[in-house]
């Protein structure tokens, strides 16, 4: 490997397109994000309203248009699956590694540039969310954009970067929300306080945020955020702009969905998640916390001057507001903290470029967290084909009814697929013996074992994972497309009954709402489904019949009410 020259913007685009094309339609959507979204992009082109963001043809205030853009173009050329939906990431995972490697250029080297890229893609959840179908890697992209322009402008023309922060923070908002735009604000914020300081003690500022540029960036930001809230409004009316904003409030000031979790959540997400990249960059993002461990640990502080590069100081920042902000709001989801992702893959290749130089020297404790975590991660990698293939000795010690149930699904496992875990926590060993005499032999051991370790992860494990999750109400969804009747998930909130069983447009409003199939004057045979642990409150209900119990799913059938139908019909003519 070393006579071959990787260090190519074509390379990184053949990596790219290698690693994230293939299997990509080979799973169902995953319920409720992947299927919510894609949802919302089919209604688009069933409804041919480009511009009101809908499920179930009802006003979806959650989100706002492009990304649902973006997948209804896919859907056009490539037709409504699962590869539709999910192609646009994979064309902003190439945009993604390209970035990294002509920024990377810029700032510093073509090799620079190709590590930053190959960390990137050799780390486990930045991998993965390019073979999704999730809103986040545009909306992290265009952020990412945003505070790339202004903390590292054009010296011949700094005001058309500050011009360019503000559009990508805008595109951002048309993504996702105001997050969009609230992220590089706060580091700009961030920024401009670091830079009156530096100004207070006569040091060298660290960038032009003047007055003029911040208005700029300002300007520009406002008219797009603004604009995205007046189509809301002139399409979908106040109550719907109202009923986003209740949501945002509802995110950062309770549990949505469920989703409370400790202070601490991201913090181990991004560590145990982003692996080898948390580990390698962890160094630097400490460095943060410098100010503070010197006035109570000056010797440890000593240790930790580090050659650091102007763009370090915008990329920490970005780092600590995504997840500062993100451990403050209660709703925490993995995803929240994925724009961290981008400025870690930074700091972590930093660290290697520099320890490749000879500039810094790999310390011990970083072995033992790499193979720590490594081990940790690959014993989950092995475990969980062993649990799908031996499902009788592991239920004992399951404690969830579902769950268990999941587990009786039929599916084929060919034998060895628990090999994977195992065979890469043998790369890592070999990637670490070879680390004092090759190092870049080393590294791409590391980064690369783990680009396929995803690679055929997705395509020979999560497939099966699918099958006991989902795919028996799925194929019963799909077996349903087409047919005049009403199906409906009870007892819990699914978006899978749309787009499975592509529900047309113009059915009564009533047939999603649960009562009324339940207790109303359905018009349709009706089809129920409720998990197995929820089941209980609908068997003994008069109106439905019980069909059948699988997997973890029941299913009931709704018995018509003649009568109720009659006087129903009465009433519409009258």
């Amino acid at each position: 490997m070393k006579n071959i020259k990787l260090e190519n913007p074509w390379v990184i685009a053949f990596l790219a397109v290698a690693f994230f094309v293939p299997y990509l339609g080979q799973t169902h959507l995953f319920d409720w994000d992947e299927i919510n979204f894609a949802e919302s992009a089919r209604e688009m082109l069933v409804s041919g309203n480009y511009l009101r963001v809908q499920v179930d043809f009802q006003p979806f205030w959650e989100k706002p248009p492009l990304f649902f853009w973006l997948q209804a173009l896919s859907m056009k050329v490539f037709g409504i699956n699962e590869f539709a939906a999910r192609f646009p990431n994979v064309v902003v995972g190439v945009f993604t590694l390209l970035t990294f490697y002509f920024l990377g250029k810029r700032l510093v080297d073509a090799r620079f540039g190709f590590l930053w890229a190959l960390v990137y893609l050799g780390s486990v959840t930045p991998h993965l969310y390019f073979k999704s179908g999730i809103i986040d890697p545009w909306f992290n992209y265009f952020m990412f954009l945003s505070v790339v322009n202004f903390s590292f402008p054009d010296a011949k023309n700094i005001a058309k970067s500050f011009l360019l922060a503000g559009i990508f923070a805008g595109l951002a908002v048309w993504t996702k929300g105001p997050v969009g735009v609230g992220v590089p604000t706060l580091v700009l914020a961030a920024l401009w306080v670091i830079q009156q300081v530096q100004k207070k003690n006569n040091q060298a500022a660290i960038g032009d945020y003047s007055i003029k540029n911040l208005l700029i960036y300002a300007i520009t930001a406002g008219v797009f955020t603004i604009g995205w809230m007046l189509a809301i409004i002139m399409e979908s009316g106040w109550a719907t702009f109202v009923a986003f904003l209740q949501y945002l409030y509802r995110l950062g000031a309770t549990s949505e969905a469920d989703h409370g979790q400790p202070f601490y959540y991201h913090f181990v997400v991004v560590l145990i998640g982003c692996f080898p990249i948390s580990v390698i960059g962890l160094k630097y993002v400490a460095v943060a916390f410098k100010p503070l461990i010197a006035r109570w640990k000056p010797q440890v502080a000593d240790k930790m001057t580090l050659p650091l590069p102007p763009f370090s100081l915008p990329m920490l920042c970005l780092f600590w507001v995504v997840m500062i902000v993100f451990s403050i709001v209660k709703t925490k989801i993995v995803h929240y903290s994925s724009m961290a992702y981008f400025p870690l893959s930074y700091l972590a290749a930093l660290w290697l470029h520099q320890w490749l130089k000879g500039e810094i020297v790999w310390p011990r404790w970083m072995t033992v967290m790499v193979l720590f975590i490594g081990f940790i991660l690959s014993l989950v990698l092995t475990l969980v084909p062993l649990i799908g293939m031996n499902p009788t000795a592991f239920i004992p010690y399951i404690d969830d009814k579902f769950a268990v149930a999941n587990l009786q699904a039929p599916v084929e496992w060919a034998g060895n697929e628990w090999l994977w875990g195992v065979l890469y926590f043998g790369a890592i060993c070999v990637a670490l013996v070879r680390w004092k005499k090759q190092k870049q032999m080393a590294i791409r051991i590391l980064f690369f074992s783990t680009s396929l370790l995803m690679f055929f992860y997705t395509a020979n494990v999560v497939p099966k994972i699918e099958g006991y999750t989902q795919r028996t109400v799925i194929d019963f969804y799909e077996a349903k497309k087409g047919q005049d009747v009403y199906v409906w998930p009870i007892g819990n909130r699914s978006y899978a009954q749309f787009f499975y069983f592509k529900k047309p447009m113009g059915v009564r409003p009533e047939a999603s709402d649960e009562e009324w199939l339940l207790n109303g004057p359905v018009d349709k045979p009706t089809f129920l489904i409720a998990r197995i642990d929820r089941a209980d409150a609908y068997r003994s209900n008069p109106n439905v019949e019980f069909l059948k119990e699988e997997n973890g799913f029941v299913f009931f059938r709704r018995k018509p009410d003649y009568q109720k139908i009659a006087e129903s019909l009465r009433k519409m003519e009258q």
